[in-house]
């Protein structure tokens, strides 16, 4: 199956755009992405469409170098729950350690790998979305980010011994000199940072060991289970496609990388079929979207994928026992 990411892989995209003068929805869009989805961080998208977003940014904007213009705007928040364990760990070695192991829960398509010698660490960095797509921008993105949690870990006064990139430099590299310092290696044969050993020991300021047993139990929590993978894909690329009218298992399949029969098959080992995660996920994105009353039933209708607002409400009713109008007044009567 393709690999997905989060949409916080994002964070800052939109606010990167604007200050570049380009409107970023439309650029969004054209890659199968739902500027709304901005919202909600933990959603899962293929890693493929955030490559070519970023790519394809690039170009209309003119600036070569978004993708390290974007990884300046990180924050350590920015890795969703497993900032809450790296930070805790007691020392940059593990932390990073806790950081390549579970980088999954953030990015599926990123491999970050730590190997030491004579004195160095190197930290190489990979990304594999699935498909042949450009990912020059998405790599800088991934170094930048990591380069940026060294230095939130080392101090703002610490610099790396080198930046390598596998592409070659832009015609100015000036956000890359700011951003990195003067050790930076294009046409490298990896992308990642070179770092001394000592790095690794130093402790970690944040950590509070009184925490640490509250985080391995989160750590606990991540292990991988098919069932639920499969099921979580399915449903997040349900909630991705409803809006964009191309909601089929045909379509969902060819995200994931396999036939529609593989999707069933996995679906029926888990107890599911598409029909009930579809529908089960329409439940829950329409109770969300019903109780916003900025939302109108039209908007919502079509948003949900249905023909016409009366389909929708006559799913609806079916589902919740009264129209959604009714429904909506109701909820509006209960928290007036």
């Amino acid at each position: 199956m393709k690999p997905l990411a989060r949409y916080a892989s994002l964070n800052g995209y939109v606010e990167l755009c604007r200050s570049l003068d380009v409107d970023p929805v439309p650029l969004m869009r054209a890659v199968g992405l739902d500027p709304i989805g901005l919202g909600v961080q933990d959603r899962w998208i293929p890693a493929a469409s955030i490559a070519r977003l970023l790519d394809r940014t690039a170009a209309a904007s003119g600036y070569a170098d978004f993708g390290a213009r974007l990884a300046e705007r990180r924050q350590f928040s920015n890795l969703g729950p497993l900032s809450l364990v790296v930070r805790e760990e007691p020392d940059v070695r593990s932390a990073l350690r806790v950081l390549t192991r579970y980088e999954h829960t953030y990015n599926e398509a990123l491999r970050t790998r730590m190997s030491e010698s004579n004195g160095l660490v190197t930290l190489r960095v990979d990304l594999d979305v699935g498909e042949a797509v450009e990912t020059r921008q998405s790599i800088e993105l991934a170094v930048g980010v990591l380069h940026r949690l060294l230095r939130g870990f080392l101090g703002g006064g610490w610099k790396p011994l080198a930046v390598c990139f596998p592409h070659s430099a832009p015609s100015d590299a000036a956000t890359h000199r700011r951003l990195f310092g003067p050790a930076l290696n294009f046409d490298h044969e990896f992308a990642g940072v070179v770092i001394e050993s000592g790095d690794l020991n130093a402790p970690n300021k944040m950590s509070d060991p009184l925490l640490r047993p509250y985080t391995q139990q989160l750590l606990d929590s991540w292990e991988p289970s098919d069932d639920v993978t499969i099921v979580s894909r399915v449903r997040e690329l349900i909630e991705l496609l409803l809006p964009t009218g191309r909601c089929s298992v045909e379509q969902v399949a060819r995200s994931l990388g396999v036939d529609r029969r593989t999707v069933h098959r996995r679906l029926a080992e888990s107890g599911e079929s598409f029909s009930t995660v579809l529908d089960a996920t329409r439940v829950e994105l329409a109770e969300r979207m019903v109780a916003n009353p900025r939302l109108s039933l039209t908007e919502i209708a079509d948003m949900l994928s249905f023909s016409a607002p009366s389909n929708f409400s006559r799913w609806f009713s079916g589902r919740f026992g009264c129209s959604p109008s009714r429904w909506r007044a109701q909820r509006v009567g209960d928290t007036g």
